[in-house]
């Protein structure tokens, strides 16, 4: 009797870690200045349309099947799993970058990946790279990309300041 209780709670586990998979994705950026690193970044989030959520920052896996949307709204304080670059800086007038690409798969059984990069550069150049890295996972992986989507800011230093990409996972 007692391993059949063992064994209920083992599925019903299981089924749980099943069922709260993100099965969205939602690319967004934005860039912010403030006074302090933290403050730049807070203001990218903001702009980003995030910045009232706790990101939990993921690494680069997006769950099977999960459908691209539009940012939903998301109520205040939730817990988001969050896939992001950011870089801050306070050289004036140096312009930083950050970007997400995410690798959808042709099979949709499997994971896609999300790539993030930020740095020194222009928008379009993050954007290459995270393009580039995604391509490369997938290669590592021998699957076959269906599509690559990407999202990308740019912003030029005045005192100090953040840019920012993401990849926010949610539910349906």
């Amino acid at each position: 009797m007692e391993s059949n209780n063992k064994n209920k709670q083992e599925s019903s586990e299981s089924n749980f870690i099943f069922s709260s998979l993100p099965n969205t994705i939602s690319l967004v950026a934005g860039v912010g200045e403030g006074n302090s690193p933290l403050n730049a970044f807070d203001k990218a989030l903001l702009d980003a349309g995030i910045g009232n959520l706790n990101l939990i920052r993921i690494s680069s896996i997006m769950p099977p099947k999960a459908d691209i949307v539009p940012l939903p709204k998301i109520p205040m304080g939730s817990l988001v799993p969050t896939a992001y670059g950011y870089h801050t800086s306070d050289i004036k007038g140096e312009t930083i970058s950050a970007a997400i690409g995410v690798a959808i798969p042709k099979d949709n059984e499997l994971c896609g990946l999300i790539m993030e990069y930020e740095g020194v550069c222009s928008k379009k150049e993050a954007e290459n790279i995270v393009i580039d890295m995604a391509k490369e996972g997938f290669e590592m992986r021998n699957w076959e990309i269906d599509r690559i989507i990407s999202i990308s800011s740019e912003h030029t230093v005045e005192k100090v300041g953040c840019a920012f990409a993401a990849a926010v996972l949610w539910y349906k």
